[in-house]
């Protein structure tokens, strides 16, 4: 009869030790960050528009250079609870000033604090995860620039089990898949340049696809761009593949000038968090707005409900 708590308590201590060595975080290695040059800040801007980090982490209806002062503080209210966003300005103190190269590359690329700690994927790190350590050498030349901005920062709010951020290790294994093929390699360069932007920095699909597991879980592949619940709230998030419910009937100069202007073909205005993504796009070289707008021409049509 004494065997059986024995069991139990090894039989804890087993899952204890399986779940601790199989949820560590695996940053990046001395060989994979060798890549991380100096940087050069001016293509660092391209691809801090692209990636959207204002969006988040600047000021709430920020114009301007406004929008270079990134204190965080947005609350994203999701199931799992509300996520603050945090201070990713230049300042020492409570921003990422004090970062090193590598740490930066480890936050975008893997999605590992300084500290070590898995970074929650409200955080879009799963499409970041795409993009070449030269690139995030040059964006991070171009953060460095910007204004350092003395904001503490706040803490999440999350319910159990989603408060126990060591459990996102399991989460990266189950459904962090940098290296699968979305959409196949494209001989067009310029479509190549569009599919590296949308499915890297633009982290479009973070958004615009539904997700597995009861909405937790990782990108649906098999459903790409075909619109899905939206993160926050009520209401869906556009499809925006080539299909009849999605923007088949747009031509690639209907998209461009949407992602420049933010007018629809029919003279509607973009509205919802959309806005701030278009007033990022607007800020892009015309040639990859071009470049986006053909790669969504280019991919496969997808109706909303997967098929």
């Amino acid at each position: 009869m004494r065997k059986a708590p024995a069991t139990l308590v090894g039989a804890a201590i087993i899952a204890g030790a399986a779940f601790w060595i199989l949820s560590k975080p695996q940053p990046l290695t001395d060989a994979e960050l060798s890549g991380l040059s100096a940087g050069d800040a001016t293509r660092g801007e391209t691809l801090f528009w692209a990636g959207g980090c204002a969006s988040c982490h600047a000021g709430k209806d920020t114009e301007g250079d406004n929008k270079l002062k990134l204190g965080g503080g947005h609350r994203l209210v999701t199931a799992a609870g509300t996520f603050v966003t945090p201070n990713i300005s230049s300042d020492a103190g409570s921003g990422i000033g004090d970062w090193s190269g590598a740490d930066f590359a480890n936050a975008m690329l893997r999605g590992i604090s300084p500290s070590g700690a898995h970074l929650y994927p409200a955080y879009p790190y799963t499409s970041y995860a795409r993009m070449s350590v030269a690139d995030i050498a040059d964006l991070w030349a171009f953060m460095k620039t910007l204004p350092a901005v003395s904001q503490p920062n706040e803490g999440n709010e999350l319910s159990f089990p989603f408060s126990i951020s060591r459990g996102i290790g399991l989460w990266k294994l189950a459904y962090m898949e940098p290296d699968v093929e979305i959409t196949p390699e494209p001989t067009d360069e310029r479509i190549a340049r569009g599919r590296y932007l949308v499915e890297g920095p633009g982290h479009c699909g973070e958004c615009h696809t539904p997700r597995t597991a009861a909405g937790y879980g990782g990108i649906d592949y098999s459903r790409w761009l075909s619109g899905g619940p939206a993160p926050e709230g009520d209401g869906r998030v556009p499809n925006i593949t080539p299909s009849d419910d999605g923007i088949g009937s747009w031509s690639e100069a209907d998209i461009s000038y949407y992602l420049e202007t933010g007018l629809t073909p029919e003279y509607d205005s973009v509205g919802g968090s959309m806005v701030s993504v278009q007033q990022n796009m607007a800020k892009l070289p015309a040639a990859d707005r071009e470049a986006i707008a053909a790669y969504l021409k280019w991919i496969y049509p997808v109706t909303g409900d997967g098929s």
